[in-house]
């Protein structure tokens, strides 16, 4: 009798049948078609045909906990039908989740199990979709060694007897279509592991939405109904990321640039950052914004860089067309828009990727490879196709369903080294008996052939630490394939060198000079990040020496430094104004300081230092090639000062810069320029509008025929104390 296999019934209401499609719903046998409906607390169960709208038969029950069987004898052709429930005395009628046909095609799980498949957005997660002329939700999820993976969510009670899904065996995928649902519903995937034991309840690896922390499940996201307006950026922004392009980013953490104190500090929404950041940066004179990790993540403490779903922006902020709106409101800006990615760990917290299935699937099993002890995180498999393909597809899906314009992966170092922060014996070596993660490099050079590869004029750089070779040069060359590395050796030299009483800078002149060395090595960006203003460094201005108009004129001098350095560059918020306290992720920045002039002024530098590098083609067009600058002076560490020439590609695009890093005027000071004619001052950090003294050259100086550093010409200068300037040849 098809009621009567008492093994299959234990385990169906145990929640322990592994394929509960084979027993629930609508199956044919000698005896005729009959029905059987997992069902709990439920009073009455009948089956209706979709057809007639008639009662087909009423269930019986067949186990106390809610097991039903309907029995037609008399039809011999599976129908479609629908169930009619009661519960507390109410009746409900609804489709059988289990009548319907499996949703993921053959194709789909080959391309998943083969590592292809780098569009598993649209097939894995949680989709609103029509299936067999029916809406609803399709579920499915990757857990190949669970014994049963169940469906739990708002709608069903948590319960996962409810909802047990369909498992593909060819690849160890698990769906189910649920009739009916809506977006906005929370949900999670409860599992047996191998050995039967339940698991936590896990987040979906895939969501596109996330319940907002402290909760942790994942959310159902409706189709976007965003209408973008960038085409004319989208159509030109190859150009804004080329390595010949003007490039000046704004780091910004989304959740403390600005808080609402009208609300109780809270955070501002993705449309409120539309409205305030991004004019603010666009009057500032940035290029881009890089917003650290707004892929969702549970510990605000982490800033993002423990995240738990790579697919879904962080909901503090608001929901997905929500974020949308936001980095479509930058393009329109003339904005691009870049976002710190972290394929490198993930967090060990219970409902996320770690022993996802019960199994390290994700991670490896060996604490060697698998952890992190620094942060206490665990290391994506890169060698494991699905594990790749996943995070292939994350990185293509911000690319495509959002428009983001560059990915700034986070820890490559980490990545690359199977020793990184590890003693002798913790950690295996590679199959030659070496120290390079091969997985991982080969994986980064796949991410970034697909991001080239897709010519949406998207770019990628990478925060790498160490000396590896060709980090930011194409993969056919033998590089890693990044658009862009992070020069972490220029920003820790001349930090230090800027940390410093300048008399004791004589000592220290080479901290300023080392950096050209290599500057051509790579495709550098400079960056002043979020790291350098944490954990008791202080921030910014406060690790510049000396009284307070000095702490000033040397952050000022130090900028003007870095923008007519070679390479693209990255400053984290607050440090445009000079912040006094160091960064603090809990509250907004210190806004009322741009009452105070000196603040203020360092505020219009950064505008004007904007302003100028993106006009002038010798500031930019050759940061990445030797033929942009050469060293007019670069030995007189005795008085701390340096001069150089900057270059375009056109013999008129030529710019000179000087920088005297100690607090002495240093007047008729002369250096050598490769031509005659006028050279017009366009920057002067001790101009008075900046807060400074007003020592300089009255905004031009003309070349005397007096040969100076092996040129033919030169100028007599005046030179601020802890001053930069700024010169342009005039055609």
């Amino acid at each position: 009798m098809p009621h009567r296999p008492s093994r299959e019934v234990e385990a169906i209401v145990a929640g322990r049948h592994d394929d509960p499609f084979a027993f629930l719903g609508m199956h044919k046998s000698a005896a005729g078609i009959f029905v059987r409906a997992m069902l709990p607390d439920a009073e009455e169960m009948a089956v209706i045909d979709t057809a007639t709208g008639e009662i087909a038969a009423r269930g019986e029950r067949i186990h106390p906990a809610g097991l039903f069987v309907a029995s037609m004898p008399e039809r011999k052709t599976p129908f479609r039908y629908r169930l009619r429930v009661s519960w507390g005395g109410h009746s409900h009628e609804f489709d059988d989740v289990y009548r319907f046909p499996p949703v993921l095609g053959e194709l789909d799980i080959h391309l998943l199990v083969e590592g292809n498949h780098l569009a598993s957005y649209q097939k894995l997660g949680a989709h609103a979709v029509v299936h067999d002329g029916v809406e609803g939700v399709a579920f499915a999820v990757w857990a190949p060694n669970a014994r049963r993976v169940s469906l739990v969510g708002d709608f069903n009670l948590w319960d996962g007897r409810r909802m047990p899904m369909r498992k593909r065996h060819a690849g160890g995928f698990w769906e189910i279509f649920v009739p009916g649902l809506r977006p906005g519903h929370l949900y999670k995937y409860e599992l047996l592991g191998p050995h039967g034991e339940l698991l936590p309840l896990k987040a979906d690896p895939h969501a596109e939405r996330a319940e907002r922390p402290p909760g942790t499940a994942s959310v159902v996201a409706g189709p976007s109904r965003h209408v973008w307006q960038d085409g004319g950026w989208m159509s030109q922004r190859t150009q804004f990321n080329d390595r010949e392009a003007p490039i000046s980013i704004y780091e910004v953490h989304l959740g403390s640039w600005r808080r609402n104190p009208a609300e109780y500090g809270r955070y501002l929404s993705y449309r409120e950052l539309a409205e305030q950041l991004v004019p603010y940066v666009a009057d500032l004179g940035f290029t881009h914004i890089e917003v650290m990790p707004m892929t969702e993540y549970p510990f605000d403490g982490s800033w993002g860089y423990q995240p738990i779903s790579l697919f879904a922006p962080t909901s503090r902020h608001g929901g997905p067309d929500d974020c949308r709106a936001f980095i479509d409101a930058c393009h329109r800006a003339g904005l691009g828009l870049w976002l710190d990615w972290v394929p490198g760990h993930f967090p060990s917290d219970a409902h996320g990727l770690g022993r996802f299935d019960g199994t390290a699937l994700y991670e490896h099993a060996d604490p060697r490879q698998g952890l992190h002890r620094d942060w206490n995180t665990l290391i994506y498999n890169y060698g494991r196709r699905e594990v790749a393909n996943f995070l292939l597809s994350s990185a293509l899906y911000w690319m495509r369903e959002y428009h983001i314009d560059g990915l700034r992966v986070d820890a490559v170092a980490s990545m690359l080294y199977l020793d990184y922060s590890r003693e002798q014996g913790e950690w295996i070596p590679n199959v030659f008996g070496g120290r390079e993660n091969l997985d991982a490099i080969a994986f980064l050079r796949r991410m970034n052939e697909l991001v080239f590869g897709e010519a949406t004029g998207a770019t990628t750089a990478a925060e790498e630490s160490t000396a590896w070779p060709m980090v930011s040069r194409p993969v056919y060359v033998g590089g890693l394939g990044f658009g862009f590395k992070w020069n972490m050796g220029w920003m820790h030299d001349t930090l230090r060198y800027m940390s410093m009483d300048p008399i004791h800078r004589k000592y220290h002149h080479n901290d300023m000079t080392f950096g050209l060395l290599y500057a051509f090595h790579e495709n550098f960006i400079l960056p002043l990040s979020h790291d350098e203003v944490v954990h008791g460094k202080g921030s910014l201005l406060g690790r510049m020496p000396g009284d307070r108009w000095q702490r000033f004129a040397n952050l000022r001098a130090y900028f003007a430094f870095m923008w007519t350095h070679p390479g693209k560059k990255l400053l984290f918020m607050g440090g445009e104004f000079g912040q006094e306290h160091e960064w603090n992720h809990d509250t907004g920045l210190d806004w009322q300081s741009l009452n105070d002039p000196f603040h203020a002024g360092v505020h219009s530098l950064v505008r004007d230092l904007n302003r100028l590098y993106r006009a002038t083609p010798a500031l930019h067009r050759l940061d990445c090639d030797p033929e942009g600058f050469a060293w007019i002076d670069a030995a007189n560490g005795a008085e701390s000062v340096l001069s150089y020439i900057r270059r375009g590609r056109e013999p008129h695009e030529l710019a000179i810069i000087v920088c005297n890093f100690t607090p002495v005027p240093r007047h008729d000071y002369r250096i050598g320029v490769p031509r005659p004619g006028h050279y017009r001052e366009r920057i002067n950090t001790d101009a008075q509008p900046y807060g400074g003294s007003g020592i300089g050259n009255a905004g031009a100086v003309e070349a005397d025929p007096h040969p100076m550093h092996g040129h033919a010409y030169s100028l007599c200068l005046q030179l601020p104390p802890l001053g930069v300037l700024i010169f342009t040849a005039e055609p």
